[in-house]
């Protein structure tokens, strides 16, 4: 790899981890008591299309997959960080930043996804009750 070829990598890491930072002070920003109402509810839609493994477009469609992923997400997290005023997201930002250095829990994840799951059986089984 070429000096710059590395340059771009480390940059585009450097924004992933601070797009990863971003979405948790979300989160808690969504949850602090001086963020306005309409921030919070744009940060909780935000965080939970952010956090959630079923997509608006699915990954395998070619090109238009990531679409969502690369455009979608990262304009959701800037448009909902500009109505947070600048102390609530400062605070948040610490705390994300201590929290993101904690481990991860695969536990947590298999729920949320069986949880998902859980759901669109509840929808199959309620449409499969409507139309038969």
């Amino acid at each position: 790899m070429s000096p710059k070829q590395t340059t771009i990598v480390a940059r585009l890491r450097a924004r992933a981890r601070r797009l990863k930072t971003d979405t948790l002070a979300l989160y808690l920003a969504a949850r602090h008591p001086a963020t306005p109402w309409y921030a919070k509810v744009l940060a909780g839609l935000v965080v939970a299309y952010a956090f959630s493994p079923i997509d608006l477009i699915p990954d395998f469609v070619p090109v238009l997959g990531y679409l969502d992923d690369l455009i979608l997400v990262p304009a959701g997290i800037a448009l909902t960080l500009w109505l947070i005023p600048p102390h609530v997201l400062a605070e948040c930002r610490e705390q994300a930043a201590a929290l993101s250095k904690r481990p991860t829990s695969r536990l947590a994840a298999a729920v949320i996804v069986l949880l998902w799951l859980g759901l669109a059986a509840l929808l199959g089984l309620w449409l499969w009750r409507l139309f038969s």
